[in-house]
């Protein structure tokens, strides 16, 4: 009888380290588009985040500033325990409180950053509550002469508010009217403000429109020269909450300032707006009469 010879045949070296090569080309691909996509992920999140911090704050700011220079002394909600017409013409003529306005508080006041730093807004207008939301010790129907306070500390926007009647000597402190801030959002990195001036005398035609932005440095002088503040322009710079890495950071230029680099290489994102306060320009239209 004739014995089959049986063969086992298997890959060659040549074919597995043919295959090897295919698989690690597939695998090193695979893992590149899952690489880029975590990186895609992150800076989505990182750019919707920034997207809704400047959003909400640029909306919060824009409602409570276009409130500044509000004051009727014909509301019956408005508290009367002061001179309520001569409130009136102080607060209409210092809708922008400076340093040294408040004979009680003189520090409380308009301020522009040193160098570059972040400014501090303050306004003042009638109100039922300050920015952190407090009576200041008045009833739930009654409405107040309110100074807000508006600064970065440690990366982070706060607000402070005050009863004006306190700054002004006129009462004593009551209920909520220490000194605590509350943040109203973090990971911001610069906060700039311009002012707006008119000058009925400049303009000739009473409207209220702005002529002018200056600084807070250069409010006092201005308002001697009897301009006015009508509109109010912020800047913002938010960082975006996500952990991606940005090389190199791009400069940023906030409305009068010199060009500004963060030292974190994450993703930012600024932001603008310019506020008309029509309280005051009511206020100076009706100067005509």
């Amino acid at each position: 009888m004739k014995t089959l010879s049986m063969r086992q045949t298997g890959f060659s070296l040549l074919e597995l380290m043919i295959a090897l090569t295919l698989g690690l080309i597939i695998s090193g691909s695979i893992i590149q588009v899952m690489v880029g996509n975590s990186l895609s992920d992150r800076l989505n999140r990182a750019l919707a985040s920034a997207q809704e911090s400047g959003r909400y704050i640029m909306s919060r700011l824009r409602s409570d500033v276009l409130k500044t220079g509000r004051y009727d002394v014909l509301d019956p909600n408005l508290s009367a325990i002061v001179d309520t017409t001569e409130e009136a013409s102080y607060l209409q003529n210092h809708p922008i409180p400076l340093q040294g306005d408040f004979a009680a508080y003189p520090a409380v006041g308009a301020i522009q950053g040193d160098s570059g730093a972040s400014d501090t807004l303050v306004i003042a207008y009638q109100g039922d509550r300050d920015c952190r939301g407090y009576k200041l010790g008045y009833a739930d129907d009654e409405e107040f002469y309110v100074v807000n306070q508006y600064f970065v500390d440690d990366n982070k926007l706060k607000c402070r508010g005050y009863d004006g009647r306190v700054l002004r000597g006129q009462k004593v402190a009551e209920g909520n009217n220490g000194n605590a801030a509350f943040t109203l959002l973090d990971d911001v990195y610069s906060f700039q403000v311009q002012y707006g001036l008119t000058n009925n005398t400049s303009t000739g035609d009473y409207s209220g429109r702005p002529i002018q932005y200056v600084t807070a440095d250069e409010l006092d002088a201005a308002l001697a020269n009897d301009s006015q503040v009508v509109a109010v322009r912020v800047a913002v710079l938010v960082k975006g909450d996500a952990d991606i890495t940005i090389d190199p950071v791009p400069s940023f230029v906030l409305l009068n300032e010199e060009g500004y680099t963060p030292s974190e290489k994450r993703l930012y994102k600024q932001f603008e707006s310019t506020i008309t306060l029509r309280n005051v320009k009511n206020f100076m239209r009706n100067r005509k009469l």
